[in-house]
């Protein structure tokens, strides 16, 4: 085995650790590739040799370059209708396989990410490698140009939002998936009240349909309606799933997804609702591991 071969192997041994790191970064799967791909290209050009911890080296190039990414996407985007919902990781409703295990350890369901979308690239680059990921600050402050007691608050910033947005989801997945179905027989019953009572008070709705931008509802009793709405329009075939580790449905027409779905709940409620809709997106989503 020749010196090149010998490093790509040592790469292959990080990069579902590496495109774990990105996907937490910009919610993207296809970026994430690109920015583990990057990283690639980046330690070909470097003295390999004289890299003493490989796995934390990578760790800091993908966060470097996912930086640059999220900067160069947050100076694209001043237009509201630009916004996004994350790109949803899908499993079979019994469970993932061990490479979507380790690209959402730890949980980062849909809801947190769209959280995570509301920082700034520094504050999400801090609070992901430090919070997720175990980066010590030392080696944070480099990469975002402050120091480690700045990069420090950077992370507490990014903490006391997330806490304070992202909805703290149930751990069993079977009570979650028994909420889940309550709603669904509930939204095809046309049941009104039946929806309400399984909807938090204070439920949010986030619907991307692409062209027209990102639908966002509050509130039992509008989400409520907004289900019924659906209903009318619903897929003639669903299959559960897991959506980013958590209880969801994906809606089917002639074998092809036409909307995604994935449920927050907490305790015997839905906290948070997202839909993906959007045709460009879905018509690339890998549901292989759907057909067992």
């Amino acid at each position: 085995m020749d010196e090149r071969d010998f490093l790509a192997n040592r790469f292959e041994e990080h990069r579902t650790h590496l495109k774990a790191v990105a996907y937490r970064m910009l919610g993207s799967l296809a970026e994430a590739d690109d920015a583990v791909q990057e990283a690639w290209l980046r330690l070909n050009r470097s003295d390999a040799s004289e890299v003493a911890n490989l796995g934390g080296w990578l760790t800091t190039v993908v966060g470097r370059v996912c930086l640059d990414m999220l900067r160069s996407r947050t100076s694209r985007r001043e237009d509201p209708i630009d916004e996004r919902l994350p790109d949803p990781v899908i499993a079979p409703a019994s469970g993932t396989d061990p490479e979507q295990e380790a690209l959402l350890a730890d949980s980062v369901g849909l809801a947190l990410l769209v959280v995570l979308e509301s920082l700034s690239p520094a504050e999400r680059l801090a609070f992901v490698l430090h919070d997720t990921f175990a980066v010590p600050f030392e080696d944070i402050a480099p990469i975002v140009g402050r120091t480690p007691d700045a990069a420090r608050q950077l992370a507490s910033r990014a903490r006391r939002r997330v806490r304070g947005a992202a909805p703290s989801p149930e751990r069993d997945r079977a009570r979650q998936r028994t909420v889940v179905e309550a709603f669904l027989a509930a939204a095809r019953a046309g049941d009104f009240e039946a929806l309400v009572a399984v909807l938090d008070p204070d439920v949010e709705l986030r619907a991307d349909t692409g062209a027209a931008g990102l639908m966002h509802l509050r509130g039992a009793r509008t989400v409520a309606s907004q289900a019924l709405t659906f209903r009318r329009a619903a897929a003639p075939a669903s299959r559960p799933a897991l959506v980013n580790g958590t209880a969801g449905v994906v809606n089917l027409q002639d074998g092809r997804p036409v909307s995604v779905l994935s449920f927050t709940v907490a305790g015997d409620r839905i906290v948070a609702i997202d839909i993906l809709a959007d045709p460009a997106r879905l018509k690339d989503l890998d549901l292989a591991l759907l057909d067992g």
